[in-house]
C-alpha cells in the first residue's frame, strides 16, 4: 500500500508560498495584508465606533485653522475683544471635545488591537501543536518562539495602529486638501507639486524596510535560538567550561541582528529627512508667494495662516501615510513568517472518512513497511512483523537501524513511505490520532516533564483523573514514598523538565503517567538507560507493573534488560536480521550475539555466569552498540 511522502504537503504548501514571493510579491503581500484584515473583522463594530470617533476627531482638527482664522480676521482685525473671546473659547472648546473623541478611539482601538493579539497567539499555537514531529524536528525551538512572540507583536502595529493611523490620516488628507484647494487653488497647486516624489519616495523606502524588517526578525530569531538553547543545556554548558564559548556564539547572533537592525535604520534614516525636505521646499514656496498676495491685499492675513495651518497638516497627513506604509513593510515582514507556521501543513493528519479507534486488543502487525528520510535516505526496508495481544518484543540492533523509527510508526508520528501499520486489523491512517494514541502508552529514555506540581504532571496520563487515581498510580510506580517526602507532597512544584527531581523519580513519574492512562501498547524507549543502580531496581519494578497484560515494545542498548522478553528483533540497517528469544539468538552465530559479546563475556567461551560482566564491561559501561567509552586511565 504506497503513501504519500511524509513531508509533501508542508514542503509544497511552504514552496508555493515561496514562489509567489519570488514571481509576484505585490500579491503576496496582498493577500498577508487581506488576512490581517481578517482578524479585526470579528471586531468591526467596536472598530466601527473607534473609526466613528476618529472621524469626529479629524472634522474637530480641521475646524481649528478656521476658527484660527476668525480670530485673526475678525478680533484682531477690528480689535474686538468680545469677538477674541468668542473664538478662544471655541478654539478651547474644539480642543476639548477633541481630546473626548480621541480617548473614545484610542480605547476601542487598543480594546481591538489586544484581541487580535491574543487571537493571533491562539491560532498560530493552536496550528503548532497540531503540525507534526517532523516539522520540530528541522527547526529550532527558540526560532518558533520568536515567531510566535516578537513577530505577532510586530503585527500587531499593522493590524490595528496602522490601520488606524491610515484611516485618520487619509481623512485629514481629503478634508485638508479639498479645504486649501476652496481657499486658494493657486497656492494649492504649489503646495502639491511635492506629492507625487513624496509617494514614489515612499514606495522605495517601504519595499527597502520590508527586505530589511524580514532580515532583522530572522537575525533576532537566530539570537533567540542561541539563547533557548544555551539555556536549555546549561548544566552541559558548565560541565565543559563552555561559558565564554556560548557567550560569544550569542554575542556573534546579537551583532548579527544588529547589523541588520543599523541596515534598516540606516535606509529610515535616509528617506524620512527626504520626504520632510521636500514638504520644506513646496511649504516655503507656499509662505513665499502667499505672503506677497498678502501684501498685494489678494489675501487676508487670516486666510494665509489657515492655508499655512491646512498645508502643515496635508504634509503631516502624506507623512504619516508614507510612515504607515513603512511600518506595514515591517509588519508585513513579520506577517511572512508567522503565516510561514500557518501555511505549513501537517505531514500526518486524519484523513476525511477516519473514524475512532474502538478499544483494542492489542495486536500490531507491520506489513511491507519502508519508511526514509527527506533526503531519500532508507530508514526502514521492507519489514513484516506481526505482534500479538500481550507479547512482549524488544527491538535490539546497531545504532541507527531503525528501532525507534519502527516505534515511532505505531502511534503515527509518521507514515511508512511503502506499506502499512495496522493495530487489530485496522490500518492505523484509517483512525483518528486522537483515538490511536489514546490507547499508547509511551516511556522515553528521556523523561520531559512540565513545570508544575507532581501531581499534575501523573494527571497528564488522563486528565479527569481524581486525586486517588493520581496517587494509585503513583504508588503503583514506586513514586508515592518520595513524593510525599517532597516539600508540598504531590503540590510540589518540580521545576522547568522535572529539573528539582532525579533521573528515576523523573522516570518514575512518567511511569506513573503512563499506568494512569491505561494503553493497551506500551512503548519503552531506553526507559532504564540513564539510571544507577538503585534507581534502576525501582523503575524496573515499576515497569513490570506496568507491562503486565499490555502489548509491549522496548527498545534496549543493553541486553540485560531485554531477556525476558517474548521475542526479541534485531534490526541491521532497516532489515530484521534475526528475531527469536534470548537463548535462541546467543545459540546462533549471529548479529544478536556479537553485540551481546561487546557487554558480557560469553560462558561457553570463559566458564563465567551468562550474566557476569566482561572485563571491558567492567571498566566502562557500553553505550550504543559498538562505541565503547574509554574508561578513565
Amino acid at each position: 500500500m504506497l503513501s504519500r511522502h511524509p513531508s509533501s504537503a508542508a514542503d509544497r504548501s511552504l514552496s508555493e508560498r515561496k514562489g509567489a514571493a519570488r514571481c509576484c510579491p505585490h500579491v503576496l503581500l496582498m493577500r498577508d495584508f487581506q488576512r490581517l484584515l481578517g482578524f479585526v473583522f470579528p471586531y468591526r463594530r467596536r472598530l466601527a465606533l473607534a473609526l466613528v470617533a476618529m472621524f469626529l476627531g479629524t472634522a474637530l482638527t480641521l475646524a481649528v485653522p478656521m476658527a484660527i482664522r476668525v480670530l485673526v480676521d475678525s478680533a484682531f482685525g477690528v480689535h474686538d475683544a468680545a469677538r477674541l473671546n468668542q473664538a478662544t473659547l471655541g478654539i478651547f472648546a474644539l480642543f476639548l471635545v477633541r481630546a473626548l473623541v480621541t480617548m473614545i478611539e484610542n480605547y476601542h482601538l487598543t480594546i481591538v488591537s489586544e484581541r487580535v493579539v491574543a487571537d493571533l497567539r491562539h491560532q498560530v499555537y493552536d496550528h503548532l501543536v497540531g503540525l507534526s514531529l517532523r516539522f520540530f524536528a528541522n527547526r529550532r525551538l527558540g526560532e518558533i518562539t520568536s515567531r510566535v512572540t516578537s513577530d505577532i507583536v510586530t503585527m500587531q502595529g499593522a493590524v490595528t495602529g496602522q490601520i488606524a493611523n491610515v484611516l485618520r490620516d487619509a481623512m485629514t488628507l481629503v478634508g485638508a486638501l479639498g479645504l486649501i484647494i476652496a481657499m486658494n487653488w493657486r497656492l494649492a497647486g504649489v503646495l502639491l507639486t511635492v506629492v507625487p516624489l513624496v509617494i514614489l519616495t515612499s514606495r522605495l523606502a517601504g519595499r527597502l524596510l520590508r527586505r530589511f524588517s524580514r532580515e532583522v526578525q530572522d537575525r533576532l530569531a537566530d539570537a533567540t535560538a542561541v539563547l533557548e538553547e544555551t539555556l536549555s543545556n546549561i548544566r552541559v554548558v558548565k560541565s565543559f567550561a563552555h561559558e565564554e564559548f556560548e557567550r560569544e556564539r550569542y554575542g556573534q547572533a546579537v551583532e548579527r541582528a544588529f547589523a541588520a537592525t543599523r541596515r534598516k535604520a540606516r535606509t529610515s534614516a535616509l528617506f524620512s529627512p527626504l520626504i520632510s525636505a521636500l514638504f520644506v521646499s513646496s511649504f516655503s514656496a507656499v509662505l513665499w508667494i502667499g505672503g506677497r498676495e498678502v501684501l498685494a491685499g489678494r489675501l487676508t492675513a487670516g486666510e494665509l495662516i489657515a492655508f499655512l495651518f491646512y498645508a502643515l497638516t496635508l504634509a503631516g497627513a502624506v507623512s504619516g501615510l508614507a510612515g504607515a506604509y513603512g511600518a506595514f513593510q515591517n509588519a508585513l515582514g513579520a506577517s511572512e513568517r508567522v503565516f510561514e507556521i500557518l501555511d505549513t501543513l501537517p505531514d500526518i493528519a486524519d484523513e476525511p472518512d477516519a473514524r475512532p479507534l474502538p478499544p483494542i486488543t492489542g495486536r500490531v502487525r507491520f506489513e511491507n513497511v519502508h519508511f526514509c528520510y527527506e533526503d531519500g535516505r532508507a530508514v526502514l526496508d521492507a519489514i513484516d512483523l506481526d505482534v500479538a495481544p500481550g507479547e512482549v518484543v524488544a527491538f535490539v540492533g546497531p545504532s541507527g537501524a531503525g528501532k525507534t523509527t519502527l516505534l515511532n510508526l505505531i502511534p503515527r508520528f509518521y507514515d511508512p513511505a511503502v506499506g502499512q501499520v495496522t493495530i487489530d486489523g485496522r490500518d492505523v491512517r484509517t483512525v483518528t490520532g486522537k483515538s490511536l494514541r489514546g490507547q499508547i502508552g509511551i516511556v522515553p529514555q528521556e523523561t520531559m516533564l512540565f513545570s508544575t506540581t507532581a501531581g499534575e504532571n501523573i494527571r497528564y496520563g488522563r486528565l479527569d483523573a481524581t486525586k486517588a487515581e493520581v496517587e494509585a498510580a503513583a504508588q503503583a510506580a514506586y513514586a508515592h514514598e518520595f513524593i510525599m517526602a517532597l516539600p508540598a507532597g504531590y503540590d510540589t512544584l518540580v521545576g522547568e523538565k522535572g529539573v528539582k527531581l532525579s533521573t528515576g523519580q523523573r522516570q518514575r513519574i512518567a511511569i506513573a503517567r503512563a499506568l494512569l492512562k491505561n494503553p493497551a501498547i506500551l512503548l519503552l524507549d531506553e526507559a532504564t538507560a540513564a539510571l544507577d543502580n538503585e534507581s534502576e531496581h525501582f523503575v524496573q519494578a515499576a515497569l513490570q507493573r506496568l507491562m503486565q497484560g499490555r502489548t509491549v515494545f522496548v527498545i534496549a542498548h543493553r541486553l540485560s534488560t531485554v531477556r525476558n522478553a517474548d521475542r526479541i528483533i534485531v534490526l541491521d540497517q532497516g532489515h530484521i536480521v534475526e528475531q527469536g528469544s534470548h537463548e535462541t539468538l546467543l545459540a546462533r552465530e549471529g548479529l544478536y550475539r556479537r553485540l551481546y559479546a561487546l557487554q558480557f563475556r560469553a560462558p561457553e567461551s570463559a566458564g563465567l555466569a551468562e550474566s557476569e560482566p566482561a572485563p571491558e564491561a567492567r571498566a566502562a559501561e557500553t553505550v550504543p552498540f559498538g562505541l565503547p567509552k574509554l574508561a578513565r586511565r
